[in-house]
């Protein structure tokens, strides 16, 4: 099961996401990203981010510890802004806690350029994220963190935020486990992931014990669509198996390359050249081009 401890101080919120987790401090000496209950995503994003998360790890892919966090909205009282105070009031209790990683970079296009990812590697995150229906994984928007490690080895990838995963919870009785994962864009597909390999490695690990297992994790409190959170396990459990049992209909594998990008991209910021005023087609279109590079070796080596 997982972990509960409970917030002792509120650091800050973080605004790169629409849900406004907050970072906190806990009675362990751990530093962990808030997800809150009141946030408008709702606890089927809470779900998904204990049950797709809990599947990355038993996989063997990098993810950090969840852990229960009871929050009392007492700790945040001088929070200036009143958005952001009313959704604690609305998250007192059992919140989700995902272990802060210090330092950690985004898996930016341009820190893709210089970062290497191993094909088979990038296949395995692909194919997780085809398996769990991820659609929150794009090059604009990796959902992915470089962090440094210590010592000599090198920085590594790990996976966060999977709130937006598991899109068939919100359609039940519409969403068919065999539906194809369309996703050329993928954060990862420069890399050419290498889903062959992964689904032969990975798909027989999936199975009903580890399953259940993961989904037993999951707080009764946030299994609320139909029947008892017991009957949701089960056909949150029997979807995902019948979706892996399916893998040869989903499983992605055409990926556009670097070269296909960038003209994708270098097309995109001349239509939007196009459309901007004639005095402003002298400026620089900052949005369309890449910053430059940097020398992250410096940073993560």
């Amino acid at each position: 099961m997982l972990r509960e401890v409970t917030a002792t101080r509120y650091v800050e919120p973080l605004r790169s996401g629409g849900s406004v987790p907050g970072i906190v401090e806990a009675d362990d000496l751990g530093t962990y990203v808030v997800k809150f209950t009141g946030s408008a995503q709702g606890r089927k994003a809470l779900v998904a981010e204990v049950i797709v998360g809990e599947l990355a790890r038993a996989l063997g892919l990098r993810f950090p510890e969840l852990v229960l966090v009871r929050f009392d909205p007492a700790i945040a009282a001088d929070e200036p802004h009143q958005e952001v105070r009313e959704l604690h009031a609305a998250s007192a209790g059992i919140n989700l806690g995902m272990d802060f990683l210090p330092g950690a970079k985004d898996l930016t296009p341009q820190l893709a350029e210089v970062f290497p990812v191993d094909p088979l590697e990038a296949g395995r995150i692909v194919w997780l994220d085809a398996l769990t229906v991820n659609v929150d994984r794009t090059v604009h928007s990796s959902n992915l963190m470089v962090w440094p490690t210590f010592g000599t080895a090198p920085p590594r990838l790990w996976l966060i935020d999977h709130g937006a995963a598991l899109v068939f919870h919100h359609r039940w009785d519409t969403s068919t486990p065999e539906k194809a994962y369309d996703f050329r864009h993928h954060a990862l597909g420069r890399f050419g992931p290498d889903t062959a390999a992964a689904d032969a490695e990975l798909a027989p690990r999936v199975t009903e014990k580890l399953l259940r297992d993961i989904l037993a994790e999951v707080p009764d409190a946030w299994l609320t669509d139909f029947g008892t959170p017991d009957e949701m396990r089960e056909a949150y459990a029997g979807y995902l198996l019948a979706r892996v049992r399916a893998s040869a209909q989903w499983l992605p594998t055409d990926f556009p390359g670097r070269e296909q990008l960038a003209a994708e991209e270098a097309d995109r910021a001349a239509r939007a050249q196009r459309g901007r005023p004639a005095w402003l087609k002298q400026v620089p279109d900052l949005h369309g081009k890449p910053a430059a590079r940097q020398d992250w070796s410096v940073h993560l080596g």
